[in-house]
């Protein structure tokens, strides 16, 4: 049964909020490796892929030497970018840009069943990991969009004090860390412009989300999980 949230990403160089939890909200990341293993994904997935003449293997079979190429994980580098994540011990949230149509329907997909076979040959069990299908909300203006990426990093400051330090993106954005495939830029140059009134008094992307006083959560309407 289709989520009242899902909706049928078609738009090139839209923003979507992409998000899912675990079954019967089951724990879907049970410790650091479960993170970093997602997180390696997403890594895979959204960099350059590599260059072919390097992934080249010599394979002998009767004598005869073959040279070929294994088979690589799909790649989304130049259709798809991500802005802002965060992964929650039974949900994930990820803020994209489908820069090519319909690539966040497929890179999604991929993640997740790929995470999947993961998880349930790591804890030894069936059967799916996700609540359904993944619900996907289309941005269709910059306050919105910028509320949404402050939920996404407020997401894990229920158990974590040093947001910072969470599995999200939030580290990104205060400079504290430099990963390719995450690119914060587009949202932190709202910062050094004054175009949208209601940011006037916000001198950075650290005040908006810590110490702005709207409720982001409130604002965002049905685009948070339920």
């Amino acid at each position: 049964m289709a989520s009242k949230n899902s909706i049928k990403p078609n738009l090139e160089n839209a923003f979507y909020h992409a998000y899912n939890r675990g079954v019967e909200k089951r724990l879907i990341f049970q410790d650091d490796q479960d993170h970093k293993v997602f997180l390696s994904y997403l890594k895979e997935y959204l960099s350059p892929p590599p260059d072919p003449e390097k992934l080249l293997k010599s394979i002998t079979f009767k004598d005869t030497v073959f040279k070929g190429i294994p088979r690589q994980p799909k790649n989304f580098h130049k259709s798809l970018e991500l802005l802002s994540y965060c992964l929650m011990p039974n949900h994930f949230h990820l803020l994209v840009k489908q820069v090519a149509k319909t690539s966040m329907e497929s890179f999604i997909h991929s993640l997740l069943l790929r995470y999947s076979m993961y998880f349930n040959k790591k804890y030894d069990r069936v059967g799916p990991l996700f609540q359904g299908r993944f619900k996907g909300v289309l941005i269709d203006n910059d306050s919105y969009l910028l509320h949404l990426t402050r939920y996404i990093h407020l997401n894990p400051s229920e158990y974590v004090k040093d947001l910072s330090a969470a599995y999200s993106s939030y580290a990104e954005y205060l400079g504290l860390r430099n990963t390719l495939w995450v690119k914060p830029d587009f949202i932190l140059n709202f910062f050094n412009k004054t175009t949208l009134p209601e940011f006037i008094k916000v001198n950075s992307y650290r005040n908006f989300v810590e110490n702005y006083e709207a409720d982001s959560e409130a604002l965002l309407g049905n685009a948070i999980l339920e």
